[in-house]
């Protein structure tokens, strides 16, 4: 049995997506900047699908840019306020531990550029507390960027509140909806933000494409400079059968928005529920604000790696909340940001469902998990030292 379970890592493409996007593959391959007709038809299909993403939002469409993803959207976004506040003599960023490393990163590079950051602290919930944001404000904040709902536990941000203390303190404020957008309501106006990412491969559709919603009054920086695309502020001829089917995508995912969470909520719980019953095991994150497909798990004593290995020989697809890099085995940062111990946040386990998964799908994780752990556990010389009592269990 096949069992994909890695939607927060990408989604399949919707038919909706797939039969708005291929006459601009086939038929309608018209470069959108040529003045005659067939390449006015492809300028049409974008400014068409500008208007029903920010229809989606509750924006303007003058207000959407089209990016290659989340990522750009993200870069734009928070390079942008930075060079905003730098204008004014403002070098004061603020964001959180566990962000996406899209916003990290970036925010790591304007650190060697003479901007200093602050990263607040999450709570052990997985939830910013507005108050610890509102302390890390200072005279000289440019920018306040805090992700919408978390890629790896799923937690969702009080946004709104975030937002309404931007407004009053004057800071621009950005989030990352990479994770919310299709699956949680998304108002840009009661949501008080000035900037929003978002990335259709999330939602349904393809890969390499997303957009950015900028406030009307904000200005933007270039990162991508050449033509006189989207306004001028993102050179490159336009990806028009990625726009079309993200604006796709995104109006069916609004529109059924209700009843797939109606669907992928039960199922989600009775992961949790089920998979709480492994002995040493925790749940990772705040299950009343959440997003609804998302868990995430660590079991003690096991490797997450070897756990991912051994569900793919079951034909499940998951993800782990660490990762090998440079020959190195490196906890989640966002684990750690929670306050888990190395030795726990190593053995973790995402799960993120759609509504294309069944709850035939969530059955066979619910056999095969329990199994897979044990067996990884039996193996283990540390869940022997944990088990005789040699080392104290940490869940």
């Amino acid at each position: 049995m096949f069992v994909y379970a890695d939607n927060a890592a990408t989604t399949g493409v919707s038919k909706a997506a797939l039969e708005a996007m291929l006459p601009y593959l086939t038929e309608q391959y018209g470069n959108p900047s040529s003045l005659y007709a067939f390449g006015q038809k492809a300028k049409e299909a974008i400014e068409q699908a500008r208007a029903d993403v920010a229809a989606c939002l509750n924006a303007e469409p003058r207000e959407i840019y089209f990016t290659s993803g989340g990522s750009e959207a993200d870069n734009q976004a928070i390079v942008s306020a930075a060079r905003n506040g730098a204008k004014k003599g403002k070098k004061h960023l603020i964001s959180t531990k566990f962000e996406h490393h899209a916003v990290l990163h970036t925010l790591k590079r304007l650190e060697k550029e003479g901007f200093e950051v602050t990263l607040i602290d999450v709570n052990a919930d997985g939830v910013v507390r507005v108050e610890d944001l509102e302390a890390a404000i200072r005279p000289d904040t440019a920018l306040v960027t805090v992700m919408f709902a978390n890629n790896e536990i799923g937690t969702v941000q009080p946004i709104a509140e975030i937002g309404a203390l931007c407004r009053e303190k004057k800071i621009p404020f950005h989030t990352d909806a990479v994770q919310a957008a299709g699956h949680i309501p998304l108002d840009v106006k009661a949501l008080n933000v000035d900037m929003l990412s978002i990335s259709g491969h999330k939602f349904h559709a393809p890969k390499g494409v997303g957009a950015l919603y900028v406030k009307k009054g904000v200005l933007i920086s270039n990162l991508i400079d050449g033509g006189a695309q989207e306004r001028g502020k993102r050179a490159g001829t336009e990806n028009v059968a990625g726009i079309v089917a993200m604006a796709a995508a995104l109006k069916e995912s609004v529109a059924h928005m209700e009843e797939n969470t109606a669907k992928i909520v039960p199922m989600r719980d009775r992961l949790f529920e089920e998979l709480s019953k492994i002995p040493h095991s925790k749940i990772n994150g705040s299950l009343e604000k959440h997003v609804p497909g998302t868990v995430n798990m660590c079991f003690e004593g096991i490797e997450g790696e070897s756990l991912l290995l051994l569900l793919d020989d079951e034909g499940i697809c998951a993800s782990s909340g660490s990762a090998c890099t440079s020959g190195s085995l490196d906890p989640s940062h966002v684990l750690l940001a929670i306050g888990l111990p190395h030795e726990v946040a190593h053995g973790s386990l995402r799960l993120s469902l759609s509504e294309y998964n069944s709850m035939e799908d969530v059955e066979h994780i619910i056999r095969v998990v329990p199994r897979v752990v044990d067996y990884l556990r039996n193996m283990s010389p540390v869940w022997d030292e944990l088990e005789k009592g040699e080392r104290p269990h940490l869940i």
